[in-house]
């Protein structure tokens, strides 16, 4: 089933907001939050992330029905993508090199802010590079 493609913008919206925090702070918790956040958009969809979820019975009720769908597997897969940098980010701020943990914060916070001010999602157009290479390789 199609998603309302405000959906993972509004999610990327909240998720720069919770990365320019961790930046801010140098504080872990906000990240390990986020990781938690992209681990449950990238298991159960991002439908179902507390992001999305906020979205769905807080912003589009007020915002009325979507006019715009999308496949929910290249956001998925992007969930995919920024549990990965999360995850180095926490491993970097909890166990050195903080400098690495800022590095991959930073990352994600580029990717998350670039969907959200301008719909480009880096983790949907990799997941869109990587079904085009392997439909080529077979």
């Amino acid at each position: 089933m199609d998603i309302d493609i405000r959906g993972p913008r509004f999610g990327a919206a909240v998720t720069s907001v919770v990365l320019a925090v961790v930046l801010i702070t140098g504080s872990w918790v906000p990240l390990a939050w986020q990781a938690l956040c992209f681990a449950v958009g990238a298991v159960g969809g991002v439908q179902r992330s507390p992001y999305g979820w906020l979205f769905r019975t807080v912003v589009r009720p007020r915002i009325g029905p979507p006019v715009e769908y999308e496949s929910p597997a290249p956001p998925r897969f992007a969930q995919a993508v920024g549990l990965a940098f999360s995850l180095v980010g926490l491993a970097g701020y909890l166990w050195g090199p903080s400098w690495l943990g800022m590095a991959a914060t930073g990352c994600a916070l580029a990717a998350a802010f670039l969907n959200a001010v301008f719909g480009y999602c880096l983790g949907c157009e990799m997941y869109l590079l990587v079904r085009r290479t392997t439909a080529v390789l077979r």
